[in-house]
C-alpha cells in the first residue's frame, strides 16, 4: 500500500491539521486543476485554503486586540493582580476599538 504524496492530506480533520498541511493542500489544489477535469474540485480546495488564511488574518487580528485584556484576566485569577486591573484593559480595549458594553 502507497500514499502520502501530499502528506495524507485526506486526514485532515480539524483547522490545527489544515495549518500544518497549508503547502500540501495549495499542491493538491495545483495538482487537481492540472488535471483538466477537476476544475471544480480545484477550485473548491483553492477556496479552501483562501478561508484557511482569511481566518487566520481575521483571527490574528482579533487576538491581538484581545490580548492585554486576557492577560488582565488571568494575572487577576493567579492573584498576581485584581480586578481593578481588568476593568481598566477593559477599558481600554473598548476605547482604543469602538466597543460599547452591553446595556
Amino acid at each position: 500500500m502507497s500514499g502520502g504524496s501530499y502528506n495524507y492530506l485526506y486526514d485532515v480533520c480539524d483547522l490545527e491539521d489544515l495549518q500544518a498541511r497549508q503547502h500540501d493542500l495549495q499542491d493538491m489544489a495545483e495538482r487537481l486543476a492540472g488535471l483538466g477535469y477537476a476544475q471544480d474540485a480545484a477550485r473548491e480546495t483553492e477556496e479552501l485554503l483562501l478561508l484557511f488564511r482569511q481566518w487566520q488574518t481575521r483571527a490574528g487580528v482579533r487576538i491581538t486586540r484581545l490580548q492585554d485584556l486576557w492577560k488582565a484576566v488571568e494575572r487577576w485569577d493567579s492573584f498576581d493582580s485584581g480586578e481593578d486591573n481588568v476593568k481598566a484593559a477593559l477599558a481600554a480595549y473598548r476605547r482604543d476599538h469602538g466597543t460599547t458594553p452591553p446595556p
